[in-house]
């Protein structure tokens, strides 16, 4: 892969990207690829609703999808080059190399870019322009995040055995750490989007990216060690019992849909 190489200029490109991202890190084995097959998957989903005109402003909503996408792959090509990246992303990258289970690690890259992407990439789209306009598809976005949680879960069943346990606690936990994100980023990432796109200047800008970098690096701390004995016994059985070729697990999700 061309770490080098210019960001991409459309959707089609976006999906090039990804699946480069994706073949690179299954190429080692490494879990980075999970969260990139679906943001992969929802990303193509984005592209439909666009040809299907589902959006109020569908020609505005491509652009979107490609500056919200460009944060991640960005983000990636850095990492990969050591440069500089939000704390966010970081940690998501940085717990590939740490025992999580697959959920985990999904839910790691979901936290990055909704709790902070989206929002950021908002208000770069909208520079300039009214915010407010973008509101109904941005909250688009959102639905068809969540719309794929229920093809996620079933794939995920079947590369994780025991996931259930985490049903099992009573709380849904399964779910919580696959919805956390999607379920509060409606409110969470449009008030990132508010509080950055109103900053005075550029400098103030970044400053108020940086506050919210780290407040999300801290939810994404939650779920990489998470609290209570029962959670983190089930987290641990889950994992023991999963598929853990990387290739496998992807080949099952595509399968789900």
């Amino acid at each position: 892969m061309n770490k080098n190489a210019t960001l991409p200029a459309n959707i089609d490109e976006v999906l090039i990207a990804l699946d480069e991202i994706i073949e690179a890190e299954l190429l080692t084995n490494s879990p980075i690829a999970l969260f990139a097959y679906v943001y992969r998957r929802t990303t193509a989903e984005i592209k439909k609703g666009v040809e299907y005109k589902l959006f109020k402003d569908n020609e505005r909503m491509q652009a979107f999808d490609v500056v919200f996408a460009n944060y991640y792959i960005k983000a990636y090509r850095d990492y990969q080059q050591q440069l500089p990246i939000s704390q966010a992303w970081k940690l998501a990258f940085d717990a590939a190399k740490e025992p999580l289970c697959i959920v985990q690690q999904i839910t790691l890259g979901m936290n990055a870019h909704i709790n902070l992407d989206l929002g950021v990439a908002a208000s770069t789209m909208m520079h300039g322009k009214e915010l407010i306009d973008l509101k109904a598809d941005f909250m688009k976005v959102n639905s068809i995040l969540f719309s794929l949680t229920d093809e996620l879960q079933s794939g995920l069943g079947k590369v994780s055995k025991m996931l259930f346990l985490a049903n099992w606690l009573g709380q849904r936990n399964d779910e919580l750490l696959i919805n956390f994100s999607i379920a509060k980023a409606r409110d969470f990432s449009w008030i990132t989007a508010n509080r950055v796109w109103s900053a005075p200047n550029s400098e103030q800008q970044q400053r108020t990216i940086n506050e919210i970098d780290k407040a999300v690096a801290l939810i994404g701390n939650t779920l990489r060690f998470p609290k209570g004995w029962m959670l983190k016994s089930a987290i641990r059985l889950i994992r023991r019992f999963e598929e853990t070729d990387m290739r496998k697990v992807v080949d099952q999700l595509k399968k789900t849909h």
